[in-house]
């Protein structure tokens, strides 16, 4: 959670690294995904901070908030904030769905037409670190996806998995192999 300026940059950097990008600021008419990500960033800046009086955190969390969204919606991402870590990389526009009770680690790379969310109940899946999810894929449930795992392409995780650093694939998901995300995600610690 972004509780100061200094954790609110720290997030963006790491954001940023994750992306692979090296200018200082967005191009203006391009980078969508990575004003996406700046924009949830200081939304959850804006929510989760106490420091300001009043007024300027009602000021800064409306303006925050309202910029968050349209992006989302011109964008089609939906992802909560305090969602997840530091190091989010969304590599494509559209069709990506994050529970708003999800909990995701760092260094999480997601592909277009991802969906992590609830089974009917409030429960949400609970993500790891270095995780990569491939085009399409669903994780849906009250499930735990251990550190360093690869969702592959359209698989269907219903069932935890607590086993570090392998494949899964296919519908419901399964291991298929034990190739870690290491390619897919760039692992700063």
């Amino acid at each position: 959670m972004i509780k100061s300026k200094y954790e609110l940059k720290e997030y963006m950097d790491q954001d940023k690294l994750q992306l692979g990008i090296t200018r200082k600021y967005p191009r203006p008419f391009t980078d969508e995904i990575w004003k996406y990500e700046r924009a949830l960033r200081k939304y959850e800046y804006w929510l989760n901070n106490s420091n300001h009086n009043i007024c300027v955190k009602i000021i800064g969390l409306f303006f925050s908030k309202l910029k968050w969204h349209r992006l989302g919606v011109k964008l089609g991402i939906s992802i909560g904030p305090n969602v997840c870590g530091k190091g989010l990389s969304i590599a494509h526009i559209n069709c990506i769905n994050i529970n708003q009770n999800a909990v995701i680690g760092e260094n999480c790379r997601i592909h277009e037409g991802v969906t992590i969310g609830a089974s009917g109940g409030s429960e949400a899946p609970k993500i790891g670190d270095n995780v990569f999810f491939a085009s399409g894929c669903k994780v849906m449930g009250d499930v735990v996806i251990a550190n360093k795992c690869v969702v592959g392409a359209n698989a269907v995780v219903v069932k935890s998995v607590y086993e570090e650093g392998i494949t899964l694939g296919g519908i419901p998901a399964k291991k298929i192999s034990n190739n870690n995300s290491e390619k897919f995600v760039y692992w700063y610690k």
